[in-house]
């Protein structure tokens, strides 16, 4: 175990007589209002803090000479050490606490039961390298029985010390790695003026994704093509066939030869009936609600956490399980909570009508709803309804805002379908083949709705259009007349821009931006940059700066945006690749590299230099001239800096020997 402590340590032993012998520590005070209520002082006062209590020191606080910013690598000898964080009521907070641990034996950490969680609480007894006894307290909802459970069943924390070890090596490296590329970007790049740019490990190339798309848009050149549709007439009806070449058609005269082809022709059909099932979607994890949010209701991914959030902890409410998860699994342990769940969700007029079976349908394995191997690494499940408080459902639905009504709609609707039969459909298709042009139709006829009843005005992006439509009786080998063929005229489109939800999703599955497929592997172990709680903030910082706007319910690059990721492209691409960054967050949850807290060197670029312009980024063009240089591209600005590779480093930053200037704020507000 590695002590996070500040220079100044007061050592807490539990030996004063007299005094209580244990305490629970919660991350907040709401949290500590629940634990209370649920167990009472029976495992001593409960004591909340306020998130974090500490913060990493600051470079100039390590080393003196660092606090003029300089173009260098803020890496101290061993690790940052922490101080009491400001703001808020944290002073007072962590007072009781210091005084409670003097005399406490017995310590129960009762914080979030995820990674970040384990360092708010730990961090306190390390930095007073308390040494009593620590039990870890892990809840998944915060009603009382689930609370009183969780105490039930805690372990030693010695069991989570990776998960501990893990979160410090992640706050050490952002802390080395933000830090020095912020200053050196800033003092590069921004002479001249009074901001901060700011350079993150997960905001960096989180702007990098939707700055990519906006230039893939921008460049993109549509290609005209050409289909053929005809009207099919057999004994039972009439129904739509489409020409289906392997490949697009970009010649009219040749959509003319299919077209004339087509023309009044009559051939047997090759008919092909299957009857098919599909099981039920994933319950949800956080992204994937941010995602179905964002785009159903229009919301902010910011919004849908709030609204979980207070779903979750809520007083009166306590109404789902832990919001902030990443997984879409449910352990085994919960089957049996399935038909209390069933009843509690009856309740509700516009759950009763859905034809829920008995006995209800339990998926396990990957494929299915149940899957312990799913769980692995985990510390919380799919976001679900709280099996403690269903049987209340009555007496808090009136409780609920509009959007929390929506959002428990999406969850419990999601878990209905989940323990429901499969959808079953019957799939026709039919060809023709046209003197050697195939033409093609498709028709999908439901057979048993099963779990698509939980969702009644839901149709699915396969089942709209043509691929809709209800086909007559078909016969193979029955002969069909085409009429009316015709061109359509089509064009391609270019990729769509992202909103708040698929841009999560986009930072989740970071994998997708690796072309090494070994690579690609090891990176979905990653689960992409950022966390399910830190991803809608990391948005929200950089519309914050001016990085990123929302248009509509899209989010799109600022010039701003775009400049500085050219600027930080040219310096060296592994600073903007989603990848690489989901790579080093691989690497640095490590414990085994949390003694140097070193991040991967970028590949290929010792003696690489480059040149880049900064006055893009600096102001907004004022005159005619520096509005022409600016469309014109980077390369056209005043003064060009040098970027150089500093060697034996673990980081690439940018280098400029006569630059260096004084901040006398922190730039960790600009960073993530």
């Amino acid at each position: 175990m590695f002590a996070i402590c500040s220079h100044t340590v007061e050592f807490i032993l539990p030996n004063e007589p007299d005094v209580p012998e244990q305490i629970v520590i919660t991350e907040k005070t709401s949290q500590a209002i629940d634990v209370r209520a649920a167990v009472g002082s029976r495992y001593g006062e409960i004591l909340p803090a306020e998130g974090h209590l500490f913060d990493l020191l600051e470079p100039e606080d390590v080393v003196p000479a660092w606090k003029r910013w300089s173009p260098i690598l803020l890496r101290p000898e061993g690790l940052y050490d922490t101080c009491p964080a400001t703001g808020g009521n944290k002073a007072a907070k962590l007072k009781a606490i210091r005084e409670a641990l003097r005399s406490a034996k017995r310590v129960w950490l009762a914080t979030d039961c995820d990674r970040e969680g384990q360092l708010i609480g730990q961090e306190i007894l390390e930095h007073y390298k308390y040494r009593g006894v620590v039990m870890r307290v892990l809840f998944t909802a915060q009603d009382s029985q689930t609370i009183r459970d969780a105490f039930g069943r805690a372990k030693p924390n010695a069991e989570y010390a990776r998960l501990y070890a893990a979160a410090v090596a992640r706050r050490q490296a952002d802390q080395i790695y933000n830090l020095s590329l912020t200053r050196t970007a800033t003092v590069i790049l921004g002479k001249g003026a009074r901001r901060v740019i700011g350079v993150g490990r997960v905001k960096t190339p989180t702007l990098a994704i939707v700055c990519k798309r906006e230039l893939e848009i921008r460049d993109f050149v549509p290609l005209a093509y050409f289909e053929v549709v005809a009207t099919a007439k057999v004994d039972g009806g009439r129904f739509q066939m489409r020409h289906a070449p392997q490949d697009r058609i970009v010649r009219r005269e040749i959509a003319e030869d299919v077209l004339k082809a087509a023309e009044g022709f009559e051939g047997a059909l090759a008919v092909r009936v299957e009857d098919k099932r599909q099981g039920p979607p994933k319950l949800h994890d956080l992204p994937s609600l941010q995602k179905l949010c964002s785009s159903r209701f229009g919301w902010p991914a910011r919004k849908t956490l709030d609204v979980a959030q207070e779903l979750y902890d809520g007083p009166g409410k306590k109404i789902i399980t832990y919001p902030r998860a990443e997984v879409r699994y449910l352990p085994q342990s919960l089957i049996s909570d399935v038909p209390r769940m069933l009843a509690g969700l009856r309740a509700r007029q516009s759950f009763s009508a859905i034809p829920l079976p008995d006995p209800p349908v339990i998926r396990r394995g990957a494929s299915g709803t149940f899957y312990d191997k799913g769980l692995e690494g985990a510390s919380h499940h799919a976001v679900i309804p709280n099996v403690n408080t269903i049987d209340k459902l009555p007496e808090i639905w009136p409780r609920l805002s509009p959007d929390e009504k929506k959002l428990f709609d999406v969850i419990a609707r999601a878990y209905l379908a989940a323990v429901m039969p499969d959808f079953r459909y019957r799939q026709t298709t039919a060809t023709l083949d046209v003197r050697g042009f195939a033409f093609r139709a498709a028709g999908r006829q439901p057979i048993d709705l099963g779990w698509r009843a939980a969702f009644p005005e839901w149709q699915p992006a396969d089942e709209k259009g043509e691929a809709a439509q209800l086909l007559p009786a078909l016969r193979n080998g029955a002969t069909a007349q085409l009429q009316n063929p015709t061109i359509e005229d089509k064009e391609t489109r270019p990729p769509p821009r992202y909103n708040e939800g698929t841009l999560i999703e986009a930072m989740q599955n970071a994998w997708r931006f690796v072309d090494d497929e070994a690579l690609r592997e090891r990176l979905k172990e990653a689960k992409g940059i950022g966390t399910p709680a830190t991803r809608a903030e990391i948005i929200g910082g950089l519309k914050k700066q001016s990085f990123l706007i929302a248009r509509g319910k899209n989010i799109v690059p600022t010039g701003t945006g775009l400049a500085l990721f050219g600027i930080l492209k040219r310096a060296d691409p592994t600073l903007v690749d989603p990848g690489l960054t989901a790579h080093r967050k691989k690497a640095s949850s490590s414990p085994t590299r949390l003694r140097s807290a070193r991040l991967p060197c970028p590949h290929g670029l010792n003696r690489t230099r480059a040149r880049c312009a900064a006055s893009a980024i600096l102001r907004p063009p004022t005159s005619r001239r520096d509005q022409r240089r600016q469309r014109g591209g980077l390369g056209d600005a005043e003064r060009p800096h040098e970027i150089q590779i500093i060697e034996d480093s673990p980081l690439l930053l940018i280098a400029d020997p006569d630059a260096s200037q004084t901040h006398g704020a922190s730039a960790r507000h600009a960073l993530m």
